[in-house]
């Protein structure tokens, strides 16, 4: 692999460089310490280790890109679409969909990123072993080691939700090595995988004090065994159900015990945690605050603070990274980068439980449930002082002008949103300005609610019905839903799937779990939004249109290898269909 071949080159520069300028924990380089210093003391070789965390996820989902930095999955799934003048070249789900050389800007480099990421763990996991550092602290750099086997771990299941089956590579790779690699068996990734999780959870810290937030723990791997299993047990890798015909072998899960392995993985968190975990809240605004800062229901994330950004330390490529000004409606100087889909909007239930059926509301924001408040703007919606106004004026005018968010509102108005909904979860409304920074807003990537959700999926898979919809229920009610009751077999699990939609939404589920479930029509569809229309008198008044129409290719269930890997490496397989 072309990526593994230059990280190879000068470990320390390449280690250093490439991510010094990206740092999210607050870590100084050290790019002129030779690594022969570095292992001599285990603070250095820590530095090394806290850096290794830029391989998790965050608000970006290309940290070198301008538009990359400021997206994350949401634009490319059922959730939303990318906004700013339609362009299709940031995902590329258009014209075609993916080939070898374009998958969209977003994902452009996906498969370089976490393969150096793992060339870096492995150059670690490698010179650790030895060295003057851990012979003077073993207890402090057995940690060092799990964090690292975790992280290593963590970057396995990315790649495979991403390609299918990937080499399994575990020493680091040298400028005059072999490069004829061969990529493993999905089910042998899985096993891989959760081998290495098992290994390192007991020697992971239960806990971490607040100075470490964000740090792997115990349960923190056992979140990414859950998850892991549970997509692997799912209808995309059932070898009854693949969308592929060749090498099916890099796709298929047929271990017999897959969802009793689902189930287990889960309750094994639950059983740490308990069945009372979640922080209960009282309204839409205690909810929304939840991913605000850390609590209790948060297994893994990425902090981000003052000083801490996605990308860069200020100016210009700080702040609007951060969903405060990445995402706030136009009018108030947001750049509204992902518009909900009206389409996802009508997955949220009413207050009084009751579903919408995809069909349109007469009042579409009136009596809706507590989680479309906390985590859609949509028209009318109060949000830092003033109501979200989408609506063209008929006749505009003193007393009756265009809505400040409209195609002819304030701010840079191609931002203004094509689907009349904008993003409201993760945005920190406190802030007296949408280029400040919150002070501990972490962005989620695994916590309880999940697990719950998890659990109750695999129970209902096996038939388990009553359980699962305790579990459900778990979830729901936390969001002031009406228990549900006597939900059995296919109508519990969609409840199930609705859940995880919206309990979920926006934090980077949407893209895999509507894949894993093979839901095509909610991979290829036509996004719907709402204009507004605003009288001279009377009140405002909307109409249902088509934005665009998102066609769907089954060769995307996965990302295609890049064709430039493939020439360096021949003996690498192509993805099925490209």
């Amino acid at each position: 692999m072309k990526n593994i071949k230059i990280i190879s080159i000068g470990f320390l520069t390449a280690f250093f460089i490439m991510f010094s300028c990206e740092e999210i924990l607050d870590v100084e380089p050290k790019d002129s310490v030779t690594p022969i210093a570095i292992y001599q003391d285990i603070d250095q070789v820590e530095k090394l280790i806290v850096t290794m965390y830029n391989s998790t996820e965050g608000w970006a989902i290309r940290r070198n890109e301008f538009w990359g930095q400021r997206i994350n999955l949401e634009g490319a799934s059922f959730e939303a679409k990318f906004n700013f003048q339609d362009r299709n070249d940031i995902y590329n789900l258009r014209s075609g969909g993916w080939s070898t050389s374009n998958v969209g800007l977003a994902f452009e480099v996906k498969w370089q990123n976490y393969w150096s990421y793992v060339q870096s763990s492995n150059e670690f996991l490698s010179n650790i072993e030895g060295s003057p550092a851990k012979a003077a602290n073993p207890a402090k750099a057995d940690l060092l080691i799990a964090e690292a086997r975790f992280l290593r771990a963590n970057l396995y299941a990315k790649l495979i939700k991403y390609f299918g089956g990937v080499p399994i590579i575990t020493e680091p790779n040298q400028l005059t090595g072999d490069f004829s690699f061969t990529r493993n068996s999905y089910e042998d990734c899985v096993k891989f995988i959760v081998a290495e999780l098992d290994a390192v959870a007991p020697i992971l810290p239960p806990t971490r004090p607040a100075a470490e937030f964000g740090r792997a723990t115990k349960l923190a791997a056992m979140a990414v065994k859950s998850r892991t299993l549970l997509y692997a047990a799912s209808k995309v890798h059932d070898p009854a159900s693949l969308p592929q015909t060749q090498n099916t072998e890099l796709y298929s899960y047929s271990v017999a015990t897959k969802w009793a392995d689902a189930e287990k993985a889960a309750k094994d968190i639950i059983d740490i945690v308990g069945d009372n975990a979640l922080p209960q809240v009282a309204d839409a605004a205690a909810y929304q605050k939840l991913f605000l800062s850390p609590n209790s229901e948060i297994l893994f994330a990425r902090p981000y603070a003052a000083g801490l950004y996605e990308v860069g330390t200020g100016g210009f490529n700080a702040a609007n990274s951060l969903p405060d000004l990445a995402q706030s409606p136009s009018g108030y100087g947001g750049w509204g980068l992902c518009s909900p889909t009206h389409n996802f909007a009508l997955e949220f239930n009413f207050a009084d439980g009751t579903a919408t059926g995809g069909v349109t509301p007469a009042s579409p924001n009136t009596n809706r449930e507590m989680r479309y408040y906390a985590n859609l703007n949509y028209q009318g919606a109060m949000f830092r002082g003033r109501p979200v106004d989408y609506a063209l004026a008929v006749t505009p005018s003193v007393t009756t002008p265009d809505g400040l968010d409209s195609p002819k509102g304030l701010g840079n108005v191609q931002h203004s949103s094509k689907t009349g909904y904008n993003i409201r979860k993760f945005q920190d409304e406190t802030l007296t300005k949408t280029n400040e920074i919150s002070p501990n807003r972490p962005y989620i990537l695994y916590r309880i609610a999940e697990v719950y959700l998890n659990y109750a999926e695999a129970l209902a898979e096996q038939n388990k019905d009553a359980l699962a919809l305790t579990y459900l229920n778990i979830v729901s009610t936390r969001a002031k839903q009406p228990t549900i009751i006597g939900l059995t077999g296919p109508a519990l699990k969609a409840a199930i799937k609705r859940e995880r939609r919206v309990e979920l939404c926006f934090e980077g589920h949407s893209f895999f779990d509507e894949r894993r479930w093979m839901n095509e029509d909610k991979l290829g569809f036509d996004i719907k939004g709402l204009t507004w229309t605003k009288p001279t008198a009377g009140p405002v008044t909307f109409v249902e249109y088509t934005v665009v129409n998102r066609p769907w290719d089954k060769k995307m269930y996965y990302l295609p290898i890049p064709a430039s890997e493939v020439e360096i490496s021949p003996t690498l397989k192509q993805n099925d269909f490209y």
